[in-house]
């Protein structure tokens, strides 16, 4: 598919933080070519900071380490942006997993939230799509750093009452699948997928409400339990 495939109805407004410069103009350019409008771009966490709360774009994609620090300055940044402007859409993309600010950022139960690693990322379009899907408010989770984050015993509790298969369909649902996709990885029919992740909603307790998306809260359990 060819990146300017992904035409949208409306643009999507994006702030980049990013301090490598061809790495930062590459991603513009490929966000732009894509649909997508880059309103404003950040090479150090105080300045992406300020970029996020000033423009409070419909989703913002990040890397963890940047100046001054070359740390966690990039999500540290994010994290206090989006208590700020809270449900701030935010997508680390990074060649680091830091767990402790990843599950921060996820703690919030709010959604929009997603961490891919660079060196993972192999198609524009797996990228684009995620970029999307948090946009959108939901989850994309690459599987490597789902594995660094499904640590300790208080997520192995809340996850008990879940069959295998259903931590299965759970951890498809985390990385962003569609039931159709979870289908045809785990050589299942759609309908059965859609009783396993009717099973997850009432054993997790996550019954239907108005304001809540029980699919970015149940991966966010998943996650950050």
């Amino acid at each position: 598919m060819n990146p300017g495939d992904h035409q949208r109805r409306e643009t999507v407004r994006v702030v980049l933080g990013e301090d490598l410069a061809l790495l930062r103009h590459g991603l513009i350019r490929m966000l732009e070519s894509s649909g997508f409008d880059v309103i404003a771009w950040a090479d150090n966490g105080p300045d992406l900071k300020a970029a996020l709360i000033e423009h409070r774009p419909d989703v913002a994609v990040v890397d963890v380490r940047m100046p001054p620090d070359h740390t966690d300055d990039g999500l540290r940044a994010a994290i206090e942006a989006r208590a700020v402007v809270p449900r701030l859409p935010v997508l680390v993309l990074s060649q680091f997993v830091e767990p402790l600010y990843a599950k921060e950022l996820l703690s919030d139960g709010q959604g929009a939230v997603g961490y891919l690693l660079k060196d993972r990322v192999l198609e524009v379009d797996q990228f684009i799509e995620a970029v999307q899907r948090v946009a959108d408010g939901g989850t994309a989770m690459d599987p490597e750093v789902i594995a660094q984050l499904l640590t300790g015993r208080s997520r192995e509790r809340s996850l008990e009452p879940l069959s295998p298969r259903e931590r299965e369909v759970l951890s498809l649902m985390a990385e962003g699948r569609s039931n159709v996709a979870v289908a045809r990885r785990l050589f299942i029919t759609e309908k059965a997928v859609a009783k396993h992740i009717n099973n997850i909603f009432t054993k997790l307790g996550l019954h239907l409400s108005e304001g809540d998306n029980r699919r970015v809260l149940a991966v966010l359990a998943y996650l950050g339990g």
